[in-house]
């Protein structure tokens, strides 16, 4: 990627570091490869990790974690998969590894959520997507609340 001129480079690093941030977001179900994402931005990979966390608040690990749960969720509401077809389908590898960081970041485990059944309202896609999106720090709010 060419510098552009009348960006500083703080711009600079953070257009990069929003390339590595798309990547995530299109081939989450893949595994992480911290290398190949520091390459993307142009940058070392413990540099990468910094940056990543200093502009966007959370580890690239974290991003993809709560990008896989948001996906995760959709699932469990619109499909009847099961929940361990689902942990797979979204990238994770381990069953108990998805119900822990589920747990952590919605605050109840994949199989209750279900079971909640919360029912989407008739709102515009954009405000029912802030108000299920997960906490990225995994402050989840009481079960039910949005």
């Amino acid at each position: 990627m060419e510098p552009v001129a009348h960006l500083t480079a703080s711009e600079q690093t953070n257009r990069l570091l929003l390339r590595a941030r798309d990547a995530i977001d299109r081939d989450y179900v893949r595994p992480l490869d911290i290398a190949a994402l520091a390459r993307i931005a142009l940058c070392s990979e413990a540099h990468f990790i910094r940056s990543f966390r200093r502009v966007f608040g959370e580890t690239p690990h974290r991003y993809l974690q709560r990008r896989r749960v948001e996906r995760a969720m959709w699932l469990l509401r619109a499909t009847d998969g099961s929940v361990s077809e689902i942990c797979l389908d979204v990238g994770f590898t381990s069953f108990a590894t998805f119900t822990r960081t589920f747990r952590d970041i919605v605050g109840e485990t994949p199989s209750s959520f279900r079971a909640g059944g919360r029912p989407v309202a008739e709102v515009p896609t954009c405000f029912e997507k802030a108000w299920s999106r997960p906490s990225s720090f995994g402050q989840a709010g009481p079960a039910g609340s949005p």
